[in-house]
């Protein structure tokens, strides 16, 4: 794979929308831009703990242990479940608050199928490895911005209001829970 194709397939598999995207979507609309850029670290910090160590050894691993994708894709799809139900359910914040947490962030991006092809597709490659890891950053750096910028201004466009934000909420409540079942019924081999 030539660099070019490379940054393409990363770059369309991370602003494809999902459970990180959606959560940093919404950080950026409750939050506000800056305060939604400060969710990055976490994100970054998600993938590449489950990154780094599929790239040096997940050929290896997952040939030892079969199952371990359907595992992966079973817990990933609870977690993402649990997430779609906490997004729906109202929440008793501070004004201001968000809902959102660098946390919730990390645990979600480590769960996120995502780093699976990153990890075991996409970024292995012996002679540029190197490469390959600090391409992947920069471009997790600005489509994470991407997605909390535009959450911020959504958000800014509906003023902050409650009842925005409420349908915010409950529309990605709604797209995890069908990326909730589609994890689920792959993990189950539906």
């Amino acid at each position: 794979m030539t660099m070019i194709e490379l940054t393409l397939a990363i770059f369309v598999l991370l602003i494809t929308p999902g459970p990180t995207n959606t959560l940093l979507f919404l950080g950026g609309a409750e939050r506000g831009h800056r305060a939604g850029l400060r969710l990055i670290p976490a994100e970054l910090a998600g993938y590449l703990v489950v990154v780094v160590p599929l790239t040096l050894l997940g050929a290896a691993l997952l040939h030892d242990a079969p199952r371990a994708r359907a595992v992966v894709a079973i817990a990933a799809g609870l977690w993402v479940a649990w997430l779609a139900l906490k997004l729906w359910l109202p929440q008793n914040l501070p004004k201001g608050a968000s809902g959102v947490s660098a946390g919730l962030v990390f645990t979600t991006t480590m769960l996120n199928p995502k780093a699976l092809i990153f990890g075991l597709v996409l970024l292995p490659s012996p002679d540029h490895l190197v490469a390959n890891l600090g391409l992947f950053v920069a471009l997790v750096v600005i489509v994470a911005a991407g997605w909390a910028g535009f959450g911020a201004w959504l958000g800014g466009m509906s003023g902050h209001q409650s009842g925005p934000m409420l349908w915010f909420r409950r529309g990605a409540s709604v797209w995890l829970s069908v990326v909730s079942l589609t994890l689920l019924a792959k993990g189950l081999g539906a």
